[in-house]
């Protein structure tokens, strides 16, 4: 500051105007021109010096207030510090809890097993007590035979004993039953309370699998820019036909249908069936399969994963004699949509070919594109399979929902609808999961399976 004021008054003297002729200044006054430039100096250097006074009180209060803010910037980095320190805690109790967790179910199931073993050793040695009971039920009977026919004829000594020892060898049968049968009771409800905390652990463990599962935000991933397509860049040519049907989606976007909505098709050598268009990067695609709130549930039978199911404006899956009919019309271009539980979306798409029925609709992948790691195996033949299908791997079966499967992968599209709030025990390999081979599980909240052709040469 002193710097800047010494400069300025070593500049004022330069700034001031040159002393006027004298003939100037001998015209209506007294003084001497020398004693007038005087003054002038000195009211100059009055107003530099007030303008100096204004400009340093501006960046007296410029430093208080970035001083202040300075602060203010520091007081939030140390809450953010806290704050991050604090989530780190919990994130560590709340593992610590979960090992214990997992080490006490452990505990509780062997005690279950051990416990399973010795009611079934009990339930062998009460079998045994009833059938020992039935026979001497039959002697008791006997006896009362014996009895009868006593009380006509006089029964001698040696039968009096007899009797009486049968007496007290029943009553200690039955005294032996009713204990056992006490035994087995309480072992039952010590069952069912080590039933039900091994319920309430799992319910647990399923609540802390969720949180972890939530914590897997497509924000960790490195996000590209999403290129549009190469195969809407320039089309070559339409894809309707000459008698006006449309082939696909995008044969209808050229027809001048350029909403998106449910509309009707004819692929070549196929009859007319309804699809879902969706028009975006500047032409229509055609989708195969959309979910959205798990309000349809997909562990269908192998013709409904063949004919389709559900509804075409909510969740659906087209079919798969539908699917192989518009890609038997040319190249095809797979694209796939995630969304995960904190609304963040990627996606990935893929050059495609899929076979017939006789191949179990063999689908073969190559990724050409996306913002998210693969989880589908690529160049490998992939057979569709569900739970009620001969041949091919028997993934369905850990697996639910019918998927395209070569070693039971476990990312599975098609699988059971999972939401951050289910109870029971949690199956990562039977729910609605994205599972790169070298990667980690991604809870799917949303996902959309599109198709569009990559060249868009006449289907003539």
């Amino acid at each position: 500051m002193m710097k800047i004021i010494a400069v300025l008054l070593f500049l004022a003297p330069l700034a001031l105007p040159a002393p006027a002729d004298k003939e100037f200044f001998s015209v209506g006054s007294a003084a001497s021109p020398e004693t007038k430039s005087r003054f002038a100096m000195l009211d100059d250097v009055r107003i530099l010096a007030n303008g100096l006074l204004q400009l340093g009180h501006g960046l007296k209060d410029f430093v208080h207030k970035t001083k202040g803010q300075i602060n203010d910037i520091f007081q939030k980095l140390y809450i953010f510090d806290r704050s991050f320190y604090e989530l780190s805690l919990q994130t560590s109790e709340i593992k610590e809890e979960e090992e214990q967790l997992r080490q006490t179910t452990a505990r509780l199931q062997i005690n279950n097993e051990e416990i399973k073993n010795l009611s079934q050793e009990m339930n062998l040695k009460i079998e045994d007590l009833i059938q020992n009971k039935i026979q001497l039920q039959e002697q008791v009977w006997g006896l009362e035979d014996k009895v009868t026919k006593l009380a006509i004829l006089q029964p001698s000594v040696q039968e009096t004993k007899e009797i009486s020892s049968l007496k007290a060898f029943v009553e200690q049968q039955d005294n032996d039953i009713k204990q056992l049968l006490r035994i087995v009771e309480d072992q039952h409800e010590q069952l069912d309370r080590q039933h039900n905390q091994i319920m309430e652990l799992e319910d647990k463990l399923n609540h802390i699998e969720l949180l972890e599962l939530l914590e897997n935000s497509f924000l960790e991933e490195q996000q590209e820019a999403e290129p549009i397509p190469s195969a809407v860049h320039r089309p070559t040519a339409g894809t309707y036909r000459a008698d006006g049907s449309a082939a696909d989606c995008t044969a209808l976007y050229h027809t001048g249908v350029q909403t998106s909505g449910v509309y009707t098709i004819q692929p070549n050598g196929s009859e007319a069936f309804n699809v879902y268009c969706e028009t975006k990067f500047g032409t229509s695609w055609t989708v195969i399969q959309k979910r959205v709130d798990g309000s349809l549930d997909f562990n269908q039978t192998w013709d409904a994963y063949t004919n389709g199911f559900g509804d075409l404006n909510e969740e659906f899956w087209l079919g798969l004699k539908k699917i192989y009919s518009i890609t038997q019309q040319g190249n095809y271009l797979l694209r796939i949509e995630l969304q995960d539980w904190r609304g963040n979306r990627r996606h990935i798409e893929y050059s495609f070919s899929l076979g017939g029925p006789s191949t179990n609709f063999t689908l073969q992948l190559a990724r050409t594109s996306g913002s998210i790691p693969n989880a589908l195996p690529e160049h490998a033949r992939l057979r569709f399979s569900i739970g009620d299908t001969a041949g091919g791997p028997s993934c369905p079966q850990s697996h639910p929902g019918g998927w395209w499967h070569s070693e039971c992968e476990e990312t599975n599209l098609n699988g059971n609808y999972v939401t951050p709030r289910s109870r029971g025990r949690l199956d990562r390999g039977k729910g609605l999961y994205w599972k790169p081979k070298k990667g980690r599980y991604y809870l799917l909240k949303s996902t959309k399976i599109m198709i569009h052709p990559t060249d868009l040469k006449s289907f003539d």
